[in-house]
């Protein structure tokens, strides 16, 4: 089995300091978090970026402040830019990080109703747009998967040659609107998968500690942070992105399962080699 990546969830768009007030929003904090979670055992660092008063945005300029903060105190992470951004956000306007050549970012497969009128548009040509522009710059794709035909599109995608083998695909569950938290839906996304094919598992809210045990001895890969949930445990809030990390880690460890550096990331995850942001 392979070791276990760990992804740190900064910040997301959504979350914000009046329900947990140690979520980051500015560029000094976001780079803090990123440090701590780094430390703390992540080898990915999955990316959103705000505006000083939390106001999510997809703009170039923050997002090269926060990567090239992260870089000096973490010159080995993965640093993964979300393409997702927030609703209402154009397609150009969500891909802009990828100006910044990062070596791998997300890539949502469908459309999803998020609660009340807020629904997130992906339509298939918004995909096939998104994967040919992370290909043209030899940017992995992350297949972010919120329900179980997102996996089936991927895959037709991947048969047509519009995404390449080995695919990685990040399960999201629990969101309203898309599949469940549950063990039986997680076993069913885990069989839909080819066979070359990696996974990290995303539990929202109070599922996040749930599905660990099983995303781990399962061979999965795991996303914390603050952007799916704000809670340590039950009623108590999490201090930092790094307290959840570290809880991972611990469960990891008791399970005898051991945690992946950044390096050992690239090579489970097929990451291309970047020789121009400072990786050898």
């Amino acid at each position: 089995m392979d070791k276990l990546i760990i992804t740190a969830a900064i910040c997301g768009a959504e979350v914000t300091k009046d329900q947990n007030p140690n979520v980051p929003y500015t560029v000094d904090e976001i780079v803090k978090e990123a440090e701590l979670s780094y430390k703390a055992g992540a080898s990915i660092i999955h990316l959103h970026v705000r505006e000083n008063d939390g106001t999510p945005t997809q703009d170039y300029n923050i997002f090269k402040k926060c990567i090239d903060g992260i870089r000096q105190c973490c010159p080995d992470v993965i640093i993964e830019p979300s393409t997702g951004g927030a609703v209402g956000m154009s397609n150009d306007e969500r891909l802009s990080p990828l100006k910044l050549n990062p070596e791998i970012a997300t890539l949502d497969c469908g459309t999803l109703n998020f609660g009340n009128d807020d629904v997130f548009i992906n339509t298939e040509n918004t995909i096939i747009y998104f994967a040919e522009k992370m290909e043209a710059l030899n940017v992995k794709p992350e297949v972010e998967v919120f329900d179980k035909g997102m996996i089936d599109t991927a895959i037709r995608l991947n048969k047509k040659g519009i995404l390449k083998s080995p695919l990685h695909f990040n399960f999201v569950m629990g969101v309203p609107g898309g599949i469940s938290a549950s063990l039986g839906d997680l076993a069913f996304l885990i069989g839909s998968l080819p066979t070359d094919s990696t996974y990290t598992v995303t539990g929202i809210g109070r599922h996040q500690f749930n599905l660990a045990a099983i995303a781990i001895a399962s061979g999965g890969h795991l996303r914390v942070g603050f952007e799916d949930n704000i809670y340590i445990q039950k009623g108590v809030l999490a201090s930092s992105n790094a307290e959840m990390v570290a809880k991972i880690a611990r469960i990891a460890k008791e399970l005898g399962r051991d945690i992946a550096s950044p390096n050992e990331a690239r090579k489970i995850l097929s990451i291309k080699e970047k020789h121009n942001n400072g990786i050898i």
